[in-house]
């Protein structure tokens, strides 16, 4: 380990270019300013990584001698001012000093022969493994993400639903003339007059009662005062009027209310 060259404590502060070792005996600190030394490392083992790399060290033949004073370094500044440290770095401090002193310390002739485990292994390969971690995790850092480079795009579609109306079959036509029949049947009259009643006449009339353009009520074209014959002629009129593709009948819903307008107004 005296091999290595004496390496300067590395400085937590420039100043006019100049680096910052120890910090003057009148400069006012404010209560634990200091501690974002620490806040930027995520660790111990991020610490040591962030030193070695610093001096260009070899990761896989650490001279421990020189970077335990530099986390010792780095630990004593924080002790001086008051600064709290975590358990973790206190703990790394003792296995520093633990594997330095064993590499200090002469190996029996026996282990070394035999090319005994190198006391750093343990400690080379937590480095290795959370360098790779780290590199890793700065490249997901550096792909693109939603709401810190880019922002989703929104855009609102309106979409128009068109109401598809169910279509009137024969039996939704025979089941309101049906009930028609039955209203009619309720009526009774005393007197009975033949009256003469014209299809076409019926048809013209139908037309001037639509010809606003807007629906109305299947039921509500009858008369259910006109009796049977007058019912009979109103609906064949209507038959009429719907196969020459003068009027709309449609229903707004299955068994629903059945309704009327015309195509084109009455002249």
């Amino acid at each position: 380990m005296t091999g290595h060259a004496q390496l300067p404590l590395a400085s937590f502060a420039r100043i006019h270019g100049e680096p910052l070792l120890e910090l003057p005996q009148d400069l006012y600190i404010p209560a634990d300013a200091l501690e974002v030394v620490l806040a930027t490392f995520q660790g111990p083992i991020d610490l040591l990584l962030y030193l070695i790399r610093k001096h260009n060290l070899d990761v896989l033949d650490i001279p421990m001698a020189e970077l335990t004073r530099q986390y010792m370094g780095y630990v004593e500044l924080m002790q001086q001012h008051s600064l709290e440290l975590a358990s973790e770095y206190l703990l790394m401090a003792a296995l520093l000093i633990e594997i330095k002193s064993s590499m200090l310390l002469p190996r029996p002739k026996r282990v070394s022969e035999e090319g005994g485990e190198d006391p750093r292994a343990e400690l080379m390969r937590r480095l290795l493994e959370y360098e790779q971690i780290k590199l890793a995790a700065q490249a997901l850092n550096e792909l693109p993400q939603a709401g810190r480079d880019f922002e989703l795009a929104q855009v609102l579609i309106e979409r128009t639903v068109e109401a598809r109306l169910p279509e009137v079959n024969v039996e939704d036509l025979r089941q309101a003339w049906m009930g028609l029949l039955v209203r009619a049947k309720q009526f009774a009259h005393h007197k009975v007059r033949r009256e003469e009643l014209s299809v076409r006449e019926r048809m013209s009339y139908l037309l001037r009662r639509l010809q606003h353009g807007g629906f109305e009520a299947f039921e509500s074209l009858f008369e259910i005062k006109g009796g049977i014959p007058q019912l009979v002629v109103t609906f064949i009129a209507l038959l009429e009027l719907a196969k020459e593709n003068l009027l709309e009948i449609t229903q707004s819903e299955t068994l629903g209310k059945i309704y009327v307008r015309a195509y084109v107004t009455a002249q």
